[in-house]
């Protein structure tokens, strides 16, 4: 198993960019404003030799009473539990904080080694200035700025002599049979609630207000013998009330996640019923090529009337991706999140699924005999055979002596043949037509 090193500390001490400069790329959301950094983020890492996981967590704040605040104390020790090892990064510029006293107790009563840090050091003496840190008992303090790099290679040697030694059995395959599913919607629409039921565990801070998930949180997680890595997203506001900074940084960290997924949860609100936003967010998935899954989240709050209604209008809302599964559920007390997660395994199989050229091609010339291709200016366009060009997502070409003739209708005609025949129920389908010795057309 990879070693697992959790960094925590204050509000706005600098610990989302020292992860980012430890992890070589942007994946937690940094911001001047304390407390951006909400849940738990991690992200895999190579430091010295080491292959490891690296843990940015929420500004630890006790003294806060906060609700939201001591759910992120709930988090931050609930990345101890999960930790080899702890970088604390406090502030070494400033005068210790009550909640930096705090800090340090926890991590005195937790018996994980520990590595403190002095960040914002940009000038190596006024940050060695700050002997109260040392009076507080820390046996030894790194300086480093996490903005400029400074101190970060001695930081790294330090975190490689500080962790076990490497286990002899070689770690398991990272993720290459595991699921990637992205859980998006609106704000408030449940997903952290369903990503919390699969993993059993308060993964990501559930609030009544909207958009209390940020940053994206991989979980993972094993459902009858499948793994499945789950990224539970911020909520996606439409564009005219996406504000810069925070919430424009958590729209892009969700489309990107949902590129990186094979399968994208669509969660929507049984009780408002479907929103603009929501169309649009399906239009994206087509448009990048995932599979997905509509779930229709808080159905158990309706009557079988009430169900049906809310399934309606989703189907209307949605209707030019009327192949989308969907599956009704209620995320807080688990009711169908066991059909979701099957679905889930099912488009993913579809996102991969290839058909073999002679059995395509079979089918097809069945298609063209019950219907052939409309007729352009009194001729009829030839087609001479079909394959499967691409998977993840399934692409079929087509190849024609009159490629720019065949209209839409036709095109869709056969993406729903295709469908039909060959079970792609989950997938949006590209079918493209080309002339002989041409690339692509269509």
């Amino acid at each position: 198993m990879r070693p697992v090193v959790a960094i925590v500390g204050r509000p706005n001490v600098g610990k989302s960019t020292l992860f980012n400069r430890l992890a070589g790329k942007r994946l937690a959301i940094v911001h001047d404003q304390p407390g951006v950094t909400r849940d738990r983020n991690y992200a895999d890492v190579h430091l010295a030799g080491r292959e490891l996981v690296l843990v940015d967590t929420g500004g630890f704040d006790p003294t806060d009473e906060d609700p939201m605040r001591q759910g992120i104390a709930r988090q931050v020790k609930a990345a101890l539990a999960e930790a080899d090892l702890v970088v604390c990064v406090l502030d070494g510029v400033m005068s210790p904080t009550l909640a930096d006293r705090e800090a340090i107790k926890l991590l005195r009563r937790s018996k994980k080694p520990v590595l403190y840090v002095a960040n914002k050091a940009d000038d190596k003496d006024k940050a060695l200035a700050a002997n109260e840190l040392y009076e507080m008992g820390i046996p030894e303090l790194l300086p480093v700025s996490a903005l400029h790099g400074r101190g970060t290679g001695e930081l790294i040697a330090a975190i490689s002599a500080a962790l076990p030694s490497p286990a002899a059995a070689s770690d398991e395959a990272a993720d290459d049979s595991a699921i990637r599913v992205a859980v998006i919607g609106r704000p408030n629409a449940g997903k952290s609630s369903l990503v919390n039921r699969l993993a059993k565990s308060e993964r990501s801070l559930v609030d009544d207000r909207p958009g209390t998930t940020r940053d994206p949180t991989d979980t993972r997680v094993e459902l009858d013998g499948q793994a499945f890595v789950v990224v539970d997203t911020a909520g996606i506001r439409r564009r005219a009330r996406v504000e810069k900074g925070i919430e424009a940084a958590s729209v892009i960290r969700a489309l990107r996640s949902m590129e990186r997924a094979q399968v994208v949860v669509l969660l929507c609100e049984a009780l408002e019923g479907v929103a603009e936003q929501d169309a649009r967010l399906m239009g994206l998935i087509a448009e990048r090529g995932r599979a997905v899954v509509i779930g229709l989240n808080k159905t158990d709050l309706l009557d079988k009337a009430g169900r049906k209604k809310a399934e309606e209008q989703v189907r209307d809302a949605l209707r030019f991706a009327p192949w989308a599964p969907l599956v009704q559920l209620s995320a807080k007390n688990g009711w169908g999140v066991s059909d979701l997660m099957r679905a889930v395994r099912r488009a993913a199989d579809e996102f991969t699924r290839r058909v073999p050229t002679g059995e395509l091609n079979r089918f097809f010339e069945q298609v063209l005999e019950h219907r052939a291709p409309p007729t352009h200016k009194g001729r009829a366009p030839r087609i001479y055979y079909i394959t499967q060009a691409e998977t993840a997502p399934p692409v079929f070409v087509a190849v024609t002596n009159a490629p720019d003739h065949i209209k839409e209708s036709y095109k869709r005609y056969v993406v729903n043949q295709i469908r039909k025949s060959f079970g792609f129920e989950c997938v949006p389908i590209e079918l493209r037509f080309r002339g002989k010795g041409k690339k692509s057309e269509g």
